[in-house]
């Protein structure tokens, strides 16, 4: 799993970041803030690879953060991956935003509840870094809780819908509203899965969206208490 290099990709959020996995270790870049990934992405990447010392040649595979989170970043994220690999020949390695986040916290036992806004979350648990079920999204009042007490819980869906972390508090122990999706962790789960040869093609790769809608309808914004 050492030998090799790759580049991750995370732009989920507007916080957007670039992993260069250089023979087992990590340089990380952060996408500058208030500004689209679009238009930041490539000039990061590039200033990446020349100052981790590599040139595309030497990539083994391009991973993303393939969701869920913002459909306009996981279409970027999605993008600027294929047009790397193609151009270049080299697989890409999709890898789940929430399972990202389950092994950038560091816990055993994890709930990982992102923000997906509309007044929801993208919401998983994982053991041992396993998830235990397809993420969801979900309201905070339908989130499933574990049946025991020794859980971490992360992600900025726990600060957004504080009833979500009360509903939350019987079965954990451990909080990380602050943990966001990161291009370090892509990176790190990117290398084992680029260490079992399981990769896909370019033109195979896509976004896990979650959801199918990305804007309520005037009468679900009325029906909510929102404006028209």
């Amino acid at each position: 799993m050492r030998r090799m290099n790759l580049l991750a990709i995370e732009t989920s959020t507007e916080l957007g970041s670039i992993a260069v996995w250089r023979d087992g270790e990590v340089l990380r870049r952060h996408c500058p803030v208030g500004v689209s990934h679009s238009e930041t992405l490539l000039p990061l990447i590039q200033a990446t690879m020349r100052e981790a010392g590599l040139r595309f040649a030497d990539l083994q595979a391009i991973a993303f953060a393939a969701g869920p989170g913002s459909f306009t970043g996981l279409r970027v994220a999605c993008g600027v991956a294929q047009g790397l690999a193609v151009a270049r020949e080299l697989p890409v390695i999709p890898v789940g935003t929430l399972d990202a986040m389950a092994l950038a916290s560091a816990g055993q036992r994890v709930i990982v509840a992102l923000d997906a806004r509309m007044g929801e979350v993208y919401y998983a648990l994982f053991a041992d870094g396993m998830p235990l079920a397809p993420v969801v999204l979900c309201r905070p009042s339908e989130a499933s809780l574990p049946d025991s007490a020794d859980w971490l819980a992360c992600g900025n869906g726990l600060a957004a819908y504080p009833e979500l972390r009360d509903r939350l508090a019987i079965c954990v122990q451990a909080w990380q509203p602050e943990l966001m999706p990161d291009a370090g962790a892509v990176a790190r789960l990117a290398a084992a899965c680029l260490g079992r040869g399981e990769t896909v093609d370019a033109a195979d790769a896509a976004p896990l969206y979650v959801r199918n809608k990305v804007a309520l309808t005037v009468a679900e914004r009325l029906a909510t208490g929102g404006k028209a």
